[in-house]
């Protein structure tokens, strides 16, 4: 049986957790009964109601993620004899299961992870990759980008990795909340929105030196960003007073003000995939992304590019500039669709 490690239920639904949280839901949908199952650590924040997947609910808690994944589960599926799925980048040590490496990031940017706590995680993920890399039974990607430089990196053929990405169409449920806008005067009019992150790849650093060279344009930051900032970048944010920082926001304030705003800024500089501007394509916004790494690969004609190293351009006069219809993406990047996939490539360990 394939066991699905469910830590990710463990984690707020964001990017990777997204992904596996989705994907699970439609991918229960496309097997038989029991095919697979989903061990769940005790302090899950959500127990999913699956139909056909089977859940099997610990005893443990997942408090230090790393532990659960070579301890607990790692010792769950060698016992049982399972096969492991995992979709955030790790795989237990000792067993050959299904792998999702979502980037390498760790491995290529380890300069970006400059503190001791950073550190050790840094060389954790760079063992994970290589372990994965070396080990799985069936390794998969979100990106062609990815595909090329896991395969790349780690000197293994592009045809053992299979790409499967990520999806919008968990939006179509949320619901607005525009409170948010409502209740602050300085999101009544025209403003770039963007989210915040911990990770410096996120590059907030473009937003703050370009909202320096430009104080007649606003822009408002969501996310818990700040303690990920370098100092130099967390004092020009909060200095400027053409910066709203809005710290945590919901998935429903996070569409109303996708709608709202006059263009979604996703300035980073290395995604294995990137979700955020997909959710803004499908409120019908305007997405100014980087033009680095998997972005122009997914995003294709439908967004409006930018160099994440250079400010020196005018946001106004870009967006003047016409795109093609993002229709067709966001037919292609659907979670149902990655689900199909993913069942397919299971088949094979199914039987």
């Amino acid at each position: 049986m394939i066991i699905i490690n469910g830590d990710f239920l463990c984690r707020n639904l964001t990017g990777i957790e997204r992904f596996a949280f989705e994907t699970c839901k439609h991918l229960d949908n496309l097997i038989e009964k029991n095919q697979i199952g989903i061990y769940i650590p005790k302090n899950a924040k959500t127990i999913p109601d699956y139909n056909n997947i089977k859940v099997i609910i610990s005893k443990k808690e997942c408090k230090v993620f790393p532990l659960w994944e070579h301890l607990e589960f790692g010792k769950f599926v060698k016992k049982n004899k399972y096969t492991p799925l995992d979709f955030s980048n790790v795989t237990p040590l000792g067993t050959k299961g299904i792998v999702f490496i979502h980037d390498i990031y760790a491995k290529l940017y380890s300069k970006d992870f400059s503190r001791f706590r950073d550190k050790l995680i840094n060389k954790y993920m760079c063992l994970m990759y290589r372990y994965a890399t070396k080990h799985a039974k069936l390794l998969l990607t979100v990106s062609e980008f990815s595909r090329t430089q896991i395969a790349n990196t780690y000197k293994i053929p592009k045809e053992k990795i299979y790409v499967i990405p990520n999806g919008w169409d968990h939006f179509k449920e949320i619901q607005p909340d525009n409170s948010i806008i409502k209740n602050n005067p300085k999101l009544q009019d025209n403003f770039y929105f963007t989210l915040g992150s911990l990770s410096l790849r996120k590059n907030l650093k473009w937003v703050a030196e370009y909202a320096k060279k430009n104080p007649n344009e606003k822009f408002a930051i969501s996310g818990k960003m700040l303690s990920g900032l370098v100092p130099q970048e967390l004092e020009i944010l909060k200095s400027l007073d053409n910066v709203i920082l809005l710290g945590y926001v919901s998935d429903e304030q996070v569409k109303a003000l996708m709608q709202k705003c006059t263009a979604f800024v996703f300035p980073s500089y290395y995604e294995g995939f990137g979700i955020p501007p997909l959710e803004a394509l499908s409120c019908g916004t305007k997405i100014i992304v980087s033009n680095a790494a998997s972005l122009p690969e997914i995003y294709e004609n439908t967004a409006y590019y930018i160099n994440p190293d250079d400010t020196n351009i005018n946001l106004k006069l870009l967006l003047s500039k016409e795109v093609e219809s993002s229709d067709k993406i966001l037919e292609r990047y659907q979670y149902k669709n990655s689900a199909i996939t993913l069942c397919n490539l299971l088949k094979k360990f199914l039987q």
